[in-house]
Parts: C-alpha cells; structure tokens; sequence
C-alpha cells in the first residue's frame, strides 16, 4: 500500500516533534517545517520555513510537489506561544506576528496542501488549537485570539471542504508538558480529573486516531485534549 505523505509544521521541538516521530513509526512519510532546523530530522524530509510569510510556504509546497508529488496529510502545529504580555505593552507588531504565524500561517499551508491534494480522494487537515481559545490567564490576548481564529477556521474549511474526502478537525491541547515532566509536583497532577499532566504523546495518538481512514465521520470538531480540567469549576480559596 502506498504511504500516505504527511506535512507537519513545527517539528523543531514540543508536541511537534513527537508528531513527527509517531506518524513515522505509525508508518507515514514525513515532511516537517520549522522555522529553525532541528536537532535529529534524518528520517524525515526537512524544509526550513517562515509559515508567516507565504512566499515561503508556497516555495516549501513547490519542495514537497517536486518530491512526493501529492499529499495526504496536513498538521499545523507551528505556533509562537512565549507571548505573555500586559495588553498595553503590546507593540501591534508583536500583535500581528503571532497573528500572521499561528494563524495566517495554518491558513497559508492549507492553501498550498489543498493544490496537492486534489484528486486523492482522501485527506486530513488537523489544527493544533488550544484550550485557551476559551479559557485564558491574563496577558495571553494575542495567543487566545490565534487560537480562537483557528477554531473558526477549522469549522469553515470543513463546509467548504464538504465531499472532497478531506476532513478538518482542531485538536486544542491543555497543560501538555514537553521538558520538565519529572519536575512536576503531586499538586500540578492531581488537579486533572485524569490524574496526571499531559505528554506529547496524547496530542500524537489523538492525531493519528483522525487520520484513520476510516474515521472520516468526525469532521468539524474542536478536540479538547486536557485530562479533563476545563470542566473543573476552580474558586480560589
């Protein structure tokens, strides 16, 4: 059977980077973009872009055409997320830079994935949203409004994608530890209705779960994935 291509952004480290290693060990060709190289990418195709620009983005999708041909699979994961900033020492520059790189940059990429899609009969756009499109801590405006608009975009593209074989569904992320995991404390766990802080490797299975093809019936939906603590009413003491 022919592997199925899949292009995820942001592979350089975190959540991206065990993406790319599950879908390769789940048996799926790999292209990974970053916008710095990473520190192992040798059993995957490596494109170092700026998703916020997308003249780069159109030239990466030219790389991926020239060597695949088509594509089955997109994960925009790609985002900046060390933003946390009062509101009024927020420069618009710095406002539209995330703006351009969470989201424009997601839609950039669909853009392109959508041109070497055509025809295949199949295909999975996954958003990698966040739970605070909905629920936020103070200073985090520029990040909740990329993450918001994501949510809506997965939503719309999912209509206008209706009868293509493409499914487009958001997977939105709680507390995910990526670094210190060992470091947590009982508390930080504990306060998760599953008992633990989340791992990468949460986000990889939800993924590979949607690119199933046999699970082209789920279309259109925010996945929260936070151990269940958005459902938690918390009072302070």
């Amino acid at each position: 059977m022919k592997q199925n291509i899949a292009v995820i952004t942001g592979v350089a480290g975190g959540i991206g980077k065990i993406l790319a290693r599950d879908f390769i060990k789940a048996g799926y060709i790999v292209v990974g973009i970053d916008i710095v190289q990473p520190d192992n990418c040798d059993n995957y195709f490596f494109i170092q872009t700026d998703i916020s620009s997308y003249s780069e983005v159109k030239k990466a999708f030219e790389k991926i055409k020239e060597r695949y041909g088509s594509v089955q699979i997109l994960i925009n994961n790609a985002a900046i997320a060390n933003c946390q900033k009062d509101i009024t020492q927020v420069n618009p520059d710095e406002f539209h830079h995330i703006i351009n790189t969470n989201l424009c940059g997601s839609f950039y990429c669909v853009k392109e994935f959508l041109i070497l899609n055509a025809n295949c009969g199949y295909g999975r756009i996954i958003n990698i949203s966040s739970t605070r499109f909905n629920q936020n801590e103070s200073g985090w405006e520029a990040y909740g409004a990329s993450k918001g608009g994501l949510i809506s975009l997965t939503n719309s593209l999912a209509i206008s994608l209706s009868c293509t074989g493409i499914t487009v569904n958001a997977i939105s992320p709680g507390w995910i530890e990526t670094k210190h995991y060992n470091s947590l404390t009982e508390s930080d766990h504990i306060q998760h209705p599953s008992g633990r802080v989340g791992i990468p490797e949460d986000i990889s299975r939800t993924a590979l779960f949607l690119c199933d093809k046999r699970n082209n019936f789920i279309n259109a939906q925010n996945i929260i994935v936070d151990g269940g603590i958005t459902k938690k009413m918390i009072y302070e003491e």
